[in-house]
């Protein structure tokens, strides 16, 4: 029995379907460098903010007079539950300073969030001990601090101002605290 040989594709042929190879292999290449590896780069803060997360959970929520004030040798007024726009009442405290005063942690944790909030202007949350949200707005700017950051009580999160809503208002740091999503009242948590 005979075999009948194909011939081969013509040259310009092979040299066109390895270049389409090639072109191919480059593309995915480009995508893994541009796509892939900033992702896998960020994996271990991602990790690590998570597991901290965890740990966190295990903890104590605050107690009454437990945390520090965000505003050390500020005077601390109980603004909780005032009127508000928009039929809101107040959810938190408002601790009044001069603007680009210093803004500290009231308790260790991970910070969720770093950026803009329609009401809040310039915020930033942070994931505290049983998993209490601790939450700062209206700043006139952020300390040097990102998601998944880990941050100690006392650390400078950002600096006092009027943003968002408070556009118009003498600068301060609006104060609150959530605990399984529902607010609660910050003052007493505070060391007077």
């Amino acid at each position: 029995m005979m075999q009948s040989s194909t011939p081969p594709p013509p040259l310009a042929e092979r040299l066109l379907s390895h270049l389409f190879k090639a072109i191919i292999i480059i593309a995915g290449l480009l995508a893994i460098s541009l796509f892939i590896m900033p992702l896998l780069n960020k994996a271990p803060s991602i990790v690590v903010a998570t597991w901290q997360k965890m740990t966190l959970l295990q903890e104590e929520l605050p107690a009454v007079r437990s945390l520090p004030s965000p505003l050390p040798e500020r005077h601390l007024v109980d603004t909780w539950g005032g009127a508000r726009s928009e039929g809101r009442s107040h959810e938190g405290i408002d601790i009044f300073a001069p603007r680009g005063t210093p803004i500290q942690a009231t308790t260790k944790g991970v910070v969720s969030k770093v950026g803009d909030d329609r009401l809040g202007g310039r915020v930033v949350f942070l994931i505290g001990p049983g998993g209490a949200a601790h939450y700062y707005a209206h700043l006139e700017s952020y300390a040097d601090i990102k998601p998944n950051d880990w941050v100690n009580a006392g650390d400078v999160i950002g600096y006092v101002g009027n943003s968002g809503n408070a556009k118009g208002t003498p600068p301060h740091v609006h104060y609150g605290v959530y605990i399984n999503g529902s607010a609660v009242n910050p003052y007493p948590l505070l060391i007077k």
